[in-house]
């Protein structure tokens, strides 16, 4: 999911699966559990040569009600982190997995922003569930380059998608 320019609602389904980026020469991101202690050979420069950030992201499996699928949202903003860690942290608002949160994104570039509003906690409804595990993403494929939807993750007694990722913010 690319969080688009206004609003972009969504409902967390996952646990977070925490990890270290950087995008290579090939323009292509590489994923890790861990952060690497030298800069990678294949890091990609900025214009003027130097290597540029690696980054630390939590990826989960969402609901975008605009598209109305299950898509995989990778966030790296800590501006988004860090509202929905207070989010978690917060004994009214909880689990995010809870209520639908509604990140918006507005500016372009390096004056970009974001916010991020939760909803009223509602039940999720069985069509979305239904959905999810049916997709059933295993967010640990993006460790190697691979498609969350192309391999299945592992499901619980009642067939719903187990939790496959790191222990993540909630």
């Amino acid at each position: 999911m690319k969080l688009l320019d206004g609003a972009n609602e969504i409902r967390i389904l996952s646990e977070a699966l925490l990890g270290f980026e950087y995008w290579n020469t090939d323009n292509k991101p590489v994923r890790a559990r861990e952060t690497w202690q030298v800069p990678p050979k294949d890091i990609k420069l900025d214009p003027k040569g130097n290597t540029t950030a690696i980054k630390h992201f939590w990826a989960f499996s969402v609901w975008n009600y605009e598209a109305k699928a299950i898509q995989v949202l990778e966030i790296t903003q800590t501006t988004i982190m860090g509202a929905i860690k207070a989010l978690v942290d917060n004994v009214k608002w909880g689990n995010p997995k809870d209520y639908d949160i509604t990140i918006t994104r507005t500016g372009s570039g390096l004056d970009t922003e974001y916010s991020v509003v939760p909803n009223p906690k509602t039940e999720l409804s069985k069509d979305v569930m239904d959905k999810y595990r049916e997709k059933n993403p295993n967010l640990s494929a993006l460790y190697d380059s691979g498609d969350p939807f192309g391999s299945k993750g592992k499901t619980d007694d009642d067939g719903y998608p187990e939790n496959n990722e790191d222990e993540g913010p909630f």
